[in-house]
């Protein structure tokens, strides 16, 4: 009997969830879905600065970004692909003149690189969604993580709460 029940739910389950139920539109799965696009693709998306820095691994001066002094309560998303990727409350002045964060939004929302170029060694930070390179990660933050993630402001775009 206990088999029985067992096979009739599992029936169920299955005829639940089968391709032909399922909305047509909507992503199930529980990994992060990649955004790929051509560079004319990204290049109409994107304003030239983004565009640089997100796609090219270009960096802003410091202190000339728009969010490095911004105080106010929100998140702070991926400007290409509107990924959240730093919450206000990890936000801290480094005083290095870019937006500087003690972790991110959520650890699944980055990825890590090792950068070696203009004679330094680095750990480069990239949203894992779309590819983005949005700055660095350093040992050098305050506790409890100790790390100060420097993130130019034109890789991001800000959503106040």
């Amino acid at each position: 009997m206990k088999m029985l029940v067992c096979a009739a739910i599992f029936l169920s389950l299955y005829t639940a969830c089968s391709p032909d139920t399922l909305p047509q539109n909507k992503i199930v799965s529980m990994d992060t879905t990649k955004v790929v696009k051509t560079n004319a693709e990204w290049k109409k998306e994107l304003s030239p600065e983004q565009y640089r820095i997100l796609r090219e691994k270009g960096t802003e001066g410091a202190f000339t970004g728009i969010y490095w002094d911004n105080h106010a309560n929100g998140i702070y998303k991926c400007a290409a692909c509107k990924t959240d990727l730093f919450s206000s409350s990890e936000k801290f002045d480094s005083g290095c003149g870019w937006p500087s964060f003690t972790m991110p939004f959520d650890s699944s929302t980055c990825d890590y690189t090792r950068d070696k170029t203009y004679g330094m060694e680095r750990t480069e930070v990239t949203c894992r969604t779309c590819g983005g390179h949005l700055g660095h990660v350093f040992d050098d933050g305050p506790p409890p993580t100790n790390q100060r993630y420097c993130i130019n402001s034109g890789s991001l775009i800000f959503v106040k709460e």
